[in-house]
This record gives structure tokens, C-alpha cells and sequence, in this order.
């Protein structure tokens, strides 16, 4: 009699990691202005990333803020474009005002701006 082989073991199917539902931004720019104080704190606005993140977040933030944020986005996009050019410290200089400015707006709405 032929010894048949076993059969291979059946793969495990892990149940499906509960995805976490996203935060909400309530009141709306809470999520963009806590993203800004956290870059501010963390001195990493000129950090890949960090800036589309604020700006990701203000999607669902009050004009002001959504506002505040596009000014930020344009002027770190001019930071990029100056990279290793004259103008260089300059474009990086107008992110850290746009940064102030935001933080402003964020303040002048009631949303947190410090850690």
C-alpha cells in the first residue's frame, strides 16, 4: 500500500485588522492647526512631508485656516524650487512667515497652535 503525502497545511487567514476610522477635525482646522504646532515645535517645516500633511489636513478646515494653509503650501513649493539658489534662504524665510501666519489665523479661530 502507497502512502499518500499529507496534505499541505491550509494557510491561516488572519482576521482583517480593524482600520481605524480617521480622525475628526472638529472643530473644523483642529487636525491642520495641531499638525502646524507640531511642525513649529518640532522645527521640521522644510521636512519632506510635513508641509503637504498641514495641508492634507486643512481640507475640512474653515476658509481662514484652509487659506493659511495654501499660503503655506505655495511658499514651501518655492522653497523647493530655490533650492540651492540664490534665493534659497529667502524662500525658506517666506515658509517660516507663512508658518507665523497660520499659527495666527489658527490662534485668532481658537484652535491650538502650541504643543
Amino acid at each position: 500500500m502507497e502512502e499518500k503525502p499529507a496534505p499541505p497545511p491550509s494557510p491561516s487567514v488572519a482576521p482583517p485588522a480593524s482600520a481605524s476610522p480617521p480622525p475628526v477635525d472638529d472643530p473644523p482646522g483642529t487636525l491642520a492647526c495641531a499638525a502646524l504646532a507640531e511642525a513649529i515645535a518640532d522645527s521640521s517645516l522644510m521636512t519632506p512631508g510635513v508641509v503637504d500633511g498641514i495641508a492634507g489636513a486643512s481640507a475640512t478646515a474653515d476658509a481662514p485656516v484652509a487659506d493659511a494653509a495654501e499660503r503655506l503650501a505655495v511658499a514651501y513649493a518655492s522653497a523647493l524650487a530655490a533650492a540651492g539658489k540664490d534665493t534659497e534662504p529667502d524662500a525658506v524665510a517666506a515658509v517660516g512667515a507663512a508658518a507665523s501666519d497660520m499659527a495666527n489665523v489658527c490662534s485668532d479661530s481658537g484652535l491650538q497652535t502650541v504643543g
